[in-house]
């Protein structure tokens, strides 16, 4: 039953953001919106998006007040995983291409450094 949920939830996280309809399974709702809260307080690096922790779901739910076994916290990091396989092959040219590392669009003024380097 775990597995299957699993599965489930990790498909439904793929559709979504392939920009399907991805519903998860109503026995996976909490499980769903749980993901949600955490990946909006996820952090990132300068190459992209860092995993979920066991310890930010855990401070998460003491927050929300929500008990989850742990075979919930193994489905929520397979959720993440999914969800991270999927941002960083969006990120990956094709094979034997060689690619120009991305440049941003905002110009450097004497604010920003002053706010990245204090």
């Amino acid at each position: 039953m775990t597995d299957r949920l699993k599965k489930h939830l990790c498909a439904a996280v793929t559709s979504a953001l392939r920009g399907d309809k991805g519903r998860p399974p109503e026995a996976g709702l909490l499980l769903w919106n749980a993901f949600q809260g955490l990946t909006a307080t996820r952090t990132y690096h300068p190459a992209g998006p860092n995993p979920i922790q066991p310890s930010e779901i855990a401070a998460w739910c003491q927050l929300h007040r929500l008990p989850l076994a742990p075979h919930h916290v193994d489905i929520l990091l397979a959720m993440d995983q999914s969800w991270l396989d999927h941002v960083y092959s969006a990120a990956k040219a094709p094979e034997g291409v060689k690619v120009l590392a991305p440049v941003s669009k905002t110009p450097l003024t004497v604010g920003l450094l002053d706010a990245v380097l204090g």
